[in-house]
C-alpha cells in the first residue's frame, strides 16, 4: 500500500559513485537528506532511479495556449530513508520536475 502526496520538500543532494565494476545509471547526483514537514529524512539506501516523460500536452502558458517546457521530464528517485533519530525507516519516491523537488508517495 502507498500513500500519495506531492508536497514540496527541500533536498540536499551528494554524488555517489557506482561500484566497482557497474556502470553508473544517472550523472545526477543522489539525494541524501530531505526535509519534509519539518522533519529531516537521511537516505540510508537509493532502491532506484528512473526519468519519466511529462504530460507536456497538459501543459499551458500563461495565456492559456499550450506551452513546451524547458524540462519535459521527471526524475524520480526511490529511496529508504529515516526521520531524526528513529529506527525506523520507510520508503519514499521523491521527485525533480526541473523546478524544485516534492515526495510523491511513501510505500508502506
Amino acid at each position: 500500500m502507498s500513500r500519495r502526496y506531492a508536497e514540496p520538500i527541500d533536498v540536499k543532494r551528494i554524488d555517489v559513485a557506482a561500484p566497482v565494476g557497474v556502470a553508473p545509471t544517472s550523472t545526477a547526483p543522489a539525494p541524501a537528506q530531505f526535509l519534509w514537514r519539518g522533519r529531516l529524512y537521511s537516505v540510508r539506501t537509493v532502491l532506484a532511479h528512473w526519468v519519466e516523460g511529462r504530460a507536456w500536452w497538459r501543459m499551458r502558458g500563461p495565456d492559456g495556449l499550450p506551452a513546451v517546457a524547458e524540462a519535459a521530464e521527471l526524475e524520480v528517485w526511490r529511496v529508504e530513508a529515516q526521520a531524526g533519530r528513529s529506527r525506523s525507516s520507510g520508503v519514499y519516491d521523491l521527485v525533480n520536475d526541473g523546478d524544485g523537488w516534492r515526495l510523491l508517495g511513501i510505500q508502506d
